[in-house]
């Protein structure tokens, strides 16, 4: 647990466990939150959502008031949210924006989101933390909350996120089984005429030699 009040809970997600039930017979954090009522009469809710394979801070509203302003803030821009990833390869400069369109192909065997033209608006800030010859340590800050945003807009800066088999098949995920995304932090002014609540989630295990080797110092 990072966070917990009356209206919320920041809890740390961790990689491979999906937020809702999905096509396998795998378990999901929605069978768990039962255990987080913490004396309210129904458990929490997501109030956004995080892929399967992103670790990191996620946002739980604990009654419907509490959801529906969850939302405004979400659906406003109003939650500052900080991803850290590591990828193969430098963008272009130390830090900059990604606007690029998103839309979600639905395929045969799945679905898979692509810049296009006629996709959803979308933006993504970023900048190099640190890295090495071939890797990169990124701090991205959402601006939308598209599907796959970030793994998709960093991929199409010539970045893929290391572990990523969709976005970076035969780069990026020859580096490492695992996806290195995680919701390194979250600050949600959901109080108002106080500061917002910010809390971080340390870094997981399976991330922390490959950060290490770009530069990072530890928690």
């Amino acid at each position: 647990m990072l966070h917990r009040d009356g209206m919320m809970l920041v809890i740390d997600k961790p990689a491979g466990l999906a937020v809702h039930a999905g096509p396998g017979k795998g378990g999901h954090l929605m069978e768990l939150l039962g255990a987080l009522r913490f004396g309210l009469p129904r458990p929490p809710e997501l109030a956004h959502r995080l892929d399967r394979d992103t670790s990191g801070c996620l946002v739980l509203g604990r009654h419907r008031k509490a959801l529906a302003r969850l939302g405004e803030l979400f659906a406003g821009g109003r939650v500052e949210k900080v991803y850290w990833a590591v990828t193969v390869g430098r963008p272009p400069a130390q830090s900059g924006t990604i606007d690029k369109p998103l839309l979600k192909l639905e395929r045969r065997h799945g679905w898979r989101v692509v810049v296009d033209p006629r996709g959803q608006p979308s933006v993504t800030d970023y900048r190099v933390l640190g890295g090495t010859d071939r890797l990169s340590w990124i701090e991205a800050r959402p601006r939308t909350g598209r599907t796959h945003q970030i793994r998709v807009h960093l991929a199409a800066i010539g970045c893929p996120i290391i572990g990523d088999s969709t976005y970076g098949r035969g780069t990026a995920d020859l580096v490492a089984p695992n996806l290195h995304l995680h919701a390194r932090a979250v600050s949600v002014p959901i109080h108002s005429g106080k500061p917002p609540i910010t809390a971080t989630a340390p870094v997981p295990p399976h991330m922390r030699d490959l950060l290490a080797a770009c530069g990072w110092g530890g928690e």
